[in-house]
């Protein structure tokens, strides 16, 4: 097997590697999670309890990365260039470091970001609320609550069907196929301005 083989076999290994990957996550297809060392994970980050994840340097994407990038530049370097074999395999190997490195930073970046996802930080009862949209007797509008530092918008009914004006601060009571029941804020707190 000539060297040139070698570096299209690589690149080509990588390439497949990729794009199996990509598919796999895109289609949400059955795949397998590799769990290497210590737990930590082999081809995926695992989050830790205060909010960091652990990325190991290794994983199926600097793998990919690295054979890749190193077949591409080893081929087209023994192609079309009269370089020493040695040099060829060095800067092969120094550019698919470079690759392995720049897939590793780009999923660090986004594994930063990352934490576990806790089921009470979605939960609409007890959230307070402006109306944005009025309530008609028996019919729905909308409020507008903040949550994880973003504005969010919500479809509200009132709790006993009457009538809520725009403006008005309301709690959820209650939170059913989509639609949020809600009830004034003075009403609950027994605060009347």
């Amino acid at each position: 097997m000539s060297l040139q083989a070698i570096y299209l076999t690589a690149f080509l290994a990588g390439f497949l590697l990729s794009a199996i990957s990509f598919l796999a996550g895109a289609l949400h297809l059955p795949h397998l999670h590799f769990h290497g060392y210590g737990g930590k994970g082999f081809g995926h980050a695992h989050p830790y309890a205060e909010g960091r994840s652990s990325l190991p340097w290794f994983n199926i994407g600097t793998l990919a990365a690295f054979l890749a990038w190193f077949g591409a530049t080893g081929y087209l370097l023994q192609r079309y260039t009269s370089i020493w074999t040695w040099l060829v395999w060095a800067l092969s190997g120094v550019s698919g470091v470079a690759g392995a490195a720049l897939i590793f930073w780009f999923m660090a970046k986004l594994a930063r970001s990352e934490r576990a996802m806790d089921p009470a930080d979605y939960d609409m009862i007890g959230v307070l609320g402006k109306v944005a949209s009025p309530i008609r007797p028996g019919g729905t509008g909308e409020m507008i609550y903040a949550r994880d530092g973003s504005r969010r918008a919500a479809a509200i009914r009132s709790e006993d069907g009457s009538e809520i004006s725009r403006g008005s601060e309301v709690v959820v009571t209650r939170y059913e196929k989509g639609v949020a029941y809600v009830r004034l804020w003075e009403d609950l707190s027994g605060e009347r301005y």
